[in-house]
């Protein structure tokens, strides 16, 4: 699995993903700056299963409730060995404007761009307990270049 996004990884934790998957997961959110590319992609290949925009807050993008309070793009992929992948499009506080380019039943390929986001953002993602994160925090990252897990 690949990074989705430059920029560097500010979260590496458990958590429960409420919102579309509902189970625990593994979560790591990649913050970009206004110096980053803010082009992101998908990290695996598979089918959109999930969709949607939310309207939302502008808090600055590092804030812990920036994942569920600000505007964002929730996708759900899942591979072709049937795991489910969340990522999550963040607005910050200068990101005013997102761009996904998903549509559920879509088929996609890993490293194709997903959409982007513009002037500093973030970028969470949701995965299986048992993925092997390749990367740790405060690590520097290149969206469809650095290995983010291996999954199961």
């Amino acid at each position: 699995m690949i990074c989705p996004a430059d920029g560097k990884v500010v979260v590496i934790e458990e958590t429960v993903e409420g919102e579309v998957l509902k189970d625990k997961r593994i979560q790591v959110s990649i913050f970009m700056s206004p110096f980053n590319v803010h082009v992101n992609r998908y990290p695996v290949s598979g089918n959109i299963t999930f969709c949607k925009y939310h309207p939302g807050l502008y808090l600055v993008a590092w804030h812990p409730k920036s994942s569920t309070e600000n505007e964002r793009t929730t996708v759900v992929i899942e591979t072709n060995s049937k795991i489910s992948i969340l990522v999550r499009q963040i607005a910050g506080a200068l990101a005013r404007r997102i761009v996904c380019y998903s549509e559920q039943g879509m088929k996609v390929q890993q490293g194709d761009e997903l959409g982007f986001i513009k002037f500093g953002s973030r970028v969470d993602l949701f995965l299986p307990l048992n993925a092997k994160i390749k990367v740790s925090m405060d690590q520097k990252v290149t969206g469809g270049e650095t290995i983010l897990a291996e999954l199961p």
